[in-house]
């Protein structure tokens, strides 16, 4: 993964499926792993303007950012979601879908993504249906430039067949979970992000 500018609010013809990619791209970051002091300095330093949902929860997580180092933000980051043993918030689609780990879901994930001539590298642990390359992927499918992939149409088939059943779930344990800060004000700027996702692609 690499890391990303924070996302800009933009009006639709001024880059609105640009934003939509930066979005996808910059959760895809901090879900992957913790994030730097650079990237908690650049979000920091972002403009929060605006009263729209996103906007609003732009707002929460630049304050988040402004309010921390990287330092608490890894052992947030360690304690969440690795941890000793079973981690405190599980990041991956099978658990939410079937209740365990490497199942069908992943299975069938798997299928889709060598459709789309995606596969995991040799140096990911992460299984792929981790959130964060949930939202690498969806960031690839905005933003490349493969005409064949591209369109809203693959777009609203991926989301819904890998993501709209469960992302809100993890979002909201991770809103939920006490020992969450600045990952809560990740979930809920997630959380906003994937809700207007949904409505979107309904009227696809």
């Amino acid at each position: 993964m690499t890391s990303v500018q924070p996302m800009k609010f933009e009006t639709p013809d001024q880059g609105e499926e640009t934003a939509r990619a930066d979005l996808y791209g910059l959760l895809a970051t901090l879900f992957c792993a913790p994030p730097s002091q650079a990237l908690l300095d650049t979000i920091a330093g972002a403009q929060a303007q605006g009263e729209g949902v996103l906007e609003r929860a732009w707002a929460v997580l630049v304050d988040a950012c402004r309010q921390t180092q990287a330092e608490p933000v890894r052992d947030e980051y360690e304690h969440l979601f690795i941890g000793v043993g079973k981690p405190e918030v599980m990041l991956y689609g099978s658990y939410y879908l079937s209740g365990f780990l490497m199942e069908k879901p992943l299975a069938a994930l798997r299928t889709d993504l060598a459709e789309l001539g995606l596969e995991r590298g040799e140096s990911v642990a992460e299984s792929e249906d981790h959130i964060a390359t949930l939202c690498e992927v969806m960031r690839y499918l905005i933003a490349s430039g493969d005409v064949e992939h591209v369109h809203i149409a693959a777009q609203k088939k991926f989301f819904a067949a890998h993501m709209q059943s469960w992302v809100a779930d993890l979002c909201a344990a991770l809103q939920a979970h006490p020992q969450a800060k600045f990952y809560a004000a990740v979930a809920h700027l997630a959380g906003g992000f994937f809700e207007v996702e949904m409505h979107a692609f309904d009227m696809a």
